[in-house]
């Protein structure tokens, strides 16, 4: 341990005994050191007197000990570290926020008594479906894309994260989904790992729910999408490209969106029920929501609903409230979208997490007793402030740095530009 070294920006201190803790510390000691941390155990000998933390509290949580002897624990440790690393940054942008931390160190602290300890002191016993097996794809396919990110154009690296993230939260569902089944079947689990987009699980694999009967007016929706979206990216964006690229590049994503999710995902979802499966579209005619709260909810891209609503909102409900979990779960959301929008980018970093942060502001205004008042959450009001909220703002999610420098290009590799 040398806390004092020169060229020690600070020294993070961390609980031996934890397997978690361990585990973490191997994974991004290379992360710290290049940038001058050190790293060492909270058990070692003297670390009480040099932190000034009582013995008794030693291992409650990590320690952070910056070069001119400050220290900080925790959530507040945590961002601390973050604000010196660029994919974490948006994380210290978040922690800015007025009454940010509040939420954060209370979720540290929730963690932090439910760690996992060899010693048994934590006293905690883990679940089976949070073993490391099923969390490990989570974190080792999104850091294989980092990797490859200097290699590979930023457009494939931004279908790279994506599908990263995506492959790993499917793996995930996918285990918490046949930890509580008794039988599965093969087909079904080669189906829902490779040839469903959406994450409920238990409904794809378990074959308990009722099946929504499809209807031809769906297959000609598709249908029709999928040839709107051709449109707008093989001719429309080829005639405004001249004019206006950015617009041409939002163009260009808005036919992509027709193409995937309203076409194709919706094209398996109704070949999927028809062979008697339940696979409900993920997007679920989002332009009629009269709320924000359906919107979000129950009508845009529900795949990643179900994942922020057991992730994220069900954890945290209990902990911080129905209103911060919402607004947590909006943040995850926006932090995930920093990966596959702001790194691909090199740019606009924070501004898809403000859009979300902006929509979950919304989500809680509309459910007040002043937003019920002025009918945000229904009717026609609630349809023109849902398109206001969501739309307004959009060039928040989708900046112009992230179209000129990774959809535009694409557009052009595809031949569309």
């Amino acid at each position: 341990m040398r806390a004092d070294n020169t060229r020690t920006v600070a020294t993070v201190f961390y609980d031996a005994d934890c397997q978690i803790c361990v585990g973490t510390v191997r994974r991004f000691r290379r992360v710290l050191a290049r940038r001058d941390f050190e790293m060492a155990p909270l058990q070692a000998p003297g670390v009480s007197v040099l932190l000034g933390v009582p013995d008794e509290q030693m291992l409650t949580e990590m320690r952070l000990r910056l070069r001119d002897g400050t220290v900080v624990g925790g959530a507040d440790a945590v961002v601390e570290i973050a604000r010196r690393i660029w994919w974490a940054w948006p994380l210290w942008v978040l922690s800015r926020v007025p009454g940010a931390m509040r939420p954060m160190r209370a979720i540290y602290r929730w963690v932090a008594r439910r760690r996992s300890c060899t010693s048994g002191a934590c006293n905690v016993h883990v679940r089976a479906g949070a073993r490391l097996i099923d969390v490990l794809p989570v974190i080792i396919l999104p850091i294989v894309a980092l990797i490859l990110a200097p290699l590979i154009p930023r457009w494939v690296f931004m279908w790279a994260m994506a599908f990263a993230l995506y492959a790993g939260c499917k793996w995930l569902t996918y285990r918490q989904a046949v930890a509580r089944m008794e039988t599965r079947s093969r087909r079904r689990t080669l189906g829902y790992l490779f040839a469903w987009p959406g994450m409920d699980a238990m409904a794809f694999l378990s074959g308990s729910a009722p099946v929504e009967r499809s209807s031809r007016s769906e297959w000609m929706r598709a249908g029709i999408n999928i040839t709107f979206g051709v449109i707008l990216i093989w001719m429309v964006v080829r005639a405004v490209l001249s004019v206006s690229p950015l617009v041409a590049g939002w163009i260009g994503m808005a036919g992509a969106v027709l193409i995937l999710h309203f076409g194709t995902f919706h094209l398996v979802s109704l070949v999927w029920r028809r062979a008697g499966i339940n696979a409900m579209p993920v997007m679920r005619k989002p332009l009629r929501s009269t709320s924000l709260g359906e919107f979000w909810g129950r009508r845009w891209n529900t795949a990643f609903h179900e994942l922020a609503c057991r992730f994220t909102f069900r954890p945290l409900r209990q902990l911080v409230g129905v209103t911060g979990a919402t607004l947590l779960a909006f943040v995850a959301s926006g932090l995930i979208h920093e990966l596959v929008i702001s790194v691909p980018a090199r740019g606009a970093y924070g501004l898809p997490t403000g859009y979300f942060v902006l929509q979950g502001l919304g989500v809680a205004g509309e459910r007040t007793p002043l937003g019920r008042r002025l009918g945000l959450g229904s009717g026609w009001r609630g349809w023109l402030f849902t398109v206001l909220v969501t739309a307004g703002p959009a060039f928040w999610l989708f900046p112009p740095q992230f179209v000129r420098n990774v959809i535009l290009p694409m557009l052009a590799v595809i031949g569309a530009a």
